[in-house]
């Protein structure tokens, strides 16, 4: 199997720096929208072609990841595996597996068999430290590993819970290659231009100890009074939200005047939270919504139709926080009390993913108007603003740690009266000013070829089989007709279940179903069906 990928000029920078790497271990750290995963996985591909008899494991934050690894996997000629379960053998028709850090901490003994002296990439790795028991399984599973290729969208401390396989220096991890926003906006084609309209506001509300409160976002309040403002200004009872979300719309229809399908998001705080703004977009702005919640167990399936359709509108608590790709995404609007930089963050990679074809794309996230989100804004801002060579907007600064660890709150206490928007702080463009120019105007793609070598033993013979599904889509289906076939055969003949099976498995040279090839799963369903017919 042989082929090429072309790759933009910091893709091809971070492979022939991590191809020069001494060790087993490589932290690259690129911008949400710059291409991490084309990068990972033709480094992959090309350290396979070495080490034709390896593995490759990619690990992800969340199951809705899983295809979208396998997915861009195929692309590349590489089979991975998304169903795979510890209690069987990987097939030897598949290159490895894709599972995620929670699966990691359940199933580290069987996957450190498949990822010993394999290739291993752990897709937004800072997701290691949020459980230490996933990082103590990390390294169970992954010790024997070949390669360790780490990823991130924004560089990220130890905390309290230092990952494996990553440098630290203090306690800040020491990327081996690092892309940043900045960077992205000054080649071109890679990243949007993100601008964060504000809204302020006046809120009152009822604190937990009894006491009434007004105020507006410019206010100065406390760190335990300003978190009580904002979860007032997001309730779904004020006027606030409401008049956000037309300002938000409104933005929209003007983008879908020039890119007919681009959508918006709106990252919620909760699972009813996510509900009842779809409600306001439904009753107060006259626009449907797809709401997306973890707890559904279709919500892959609803990202994937999402982006590949043409809704406007998509509420979501996390499902679409991270990692995901719809880069049809063009406005956003931040209605949850998470406050950290690195969801933040994130969360804005979900709006900057370059789409070829579309001239004068910038991206639109609008945030409350109070001190946390705009400082937040702010450092991304100045990327931006630096980056496109404009002069600087006046911006008041805001220490970014001035609400970090945000008291908890008595929630049976507390109460929201109301919430008013009043004057949007609104940032405009820099095109739509007298500056004029738009460096990001260009649409068409620039990249640099790298050829794929051949895999020397390809476990797959093909990427694709059978109405050109991935090898693990098509033998997921031969796996179920095997088992429809098995059943009838049981039923006509009367003979066991497990009997019927294990003579199919003897007829066709199976030991395991599960562990089957494509063929052999296509050969043993013919022999059913002949069985079948002699019956």
């Amino acid at each position: 199997m042989s082929g090429r990928v072309v790759l933009r000029p910091w893709q091809k920078a971070a492979l022939e720096r991590f191809e020069q790497r001494t060790g087993a271990d490589f932290l690259a750290v690129a911008t949400p929208g710059a291409g991490k995963t084309t990068f990972a996985l033709t480094a992959a591909r090309r350290w396979l072609a070495e080490h034709p008899d390896r593995r490759l494991v990619v690990v992800t934050p969340t199951a809705h990841l899983k295809t979208q690894w396998a997915a861009a996997a195929l692309r590349l000629g590489l089979d991975l595996e998304v169903g795979w379960s510890p209690t069987e053998p990987l097939a030897s028709d598949m290159h490895g597996v894709v599972t995620t850090y929670q699966q990691v901490a359940s199933a580290a003994r069987p996957l450190a068999g498949i990822a010993r002296d394999g290739f291993v990439v752990f897709d937004e790795v800072h997701h290691a430290a949020e459980d230490r028991a996933w990082g103590d399984t990390l390294r169970v599973a992954f010790d024997g590993a070949g390669c360790r290729l780490s990823l991130s969208g924004t560089p990220f401390r130890s905390d309290t819970n230092p990952i494996p396989f990553v440098r630290y220096r203090l306690d800040e991890a020491e990327a081996d290659f690092e892309y940043g926003y900045g960077d992205a906006l000054r080649d071109g084609r890679v990243v949007r231009p993100i601008y964060f309209p504000r809204t302020d506001g006046r809120m009152e509300w009822t604190a937990p100890d009894g006491s009434l409160h007004d105020a507006t976002f410019t206010d100065a309040l406390d760190r335990t009074l300003a978190a009580q403002r904002l979860r007032t200004a997001l309730s779904l009872e004020g006027e606030w939200l409401p008049a956000v979300l037309r300002r938000a719309h409104a933005q929209l229809l003007e983008i879908r005047r020039t890119q007919p399908d681009a959508a918006g998001l709106v990252i919620a705080t909760d699972r009813e939270h996510a509900r009842g703004i779809a409600g306001l977009l439904r009753d107060r702005v006259g626009v449907p919504a797809d709401v997306v919640t973890s707890d559904d167990p279709t919500a892959s399936t609803r990202i994937a139709r999402f982006a590949a359709g043409d809704a406007p509108w998509i509420v979501a608590v996390r499902m679409v926080s991270e990692g995901v790709d719809i880069p049809r995404l063009r406005v956003g609007v931040l209605a949850t009390t998470t406050a950290t930089e690195l969801f933040f963050r994130q969360a804005v990679g979900r709006l900057v993913r370059w789409t070829t074809g579309v001239s004068r794309q910038p991206a639109f996230f609008f945030i409350p108007d109070d001190a946390r989100s705009r400082s937040l804004a702010l450092g991304i801002a100045e990327q931006r603003r630096h980056s496109l060579r404009k002069q600087e907007r006046d911006v008041t600064a805001v220490d970014p740690a001035a609400f970090d660890d945000m008291a908890r709150e008595q929630l049976s206490l507390f109460s929201a009266i109301s919430a008013v928007a009043i004057d949007a702080a609104e940032e405009l463009p820099e095109w739509q000013t007298d500056a004029g120019h738009d460096a990001t105007a260009a649409d068409t793609d620039e990249g640099i070829v790298i050829d794929l070598p051949p895999l020397r033993r390809s476990r797959a013979a093909t990427s694709t089989a059978g109405d050109g599904l991935p090898r693990h889509q098509h033998k997921s289906r031969l796996r179920a007709r095997n088992a429809e076939l098995a059943r009838a055969i049981a039923h006509v003949s009367g003979l066991a279940h497990a009997h019927v099976n294990r003579e199919l498995n003897r007829l066709a040279g199976v030991n395991r179903v599960t562990e089957a090839t494509l063929e052999q799963l296509d050969r043993r369903a013919r022999v059913a069906d002949q069985w079948l017919t002699r019956l």
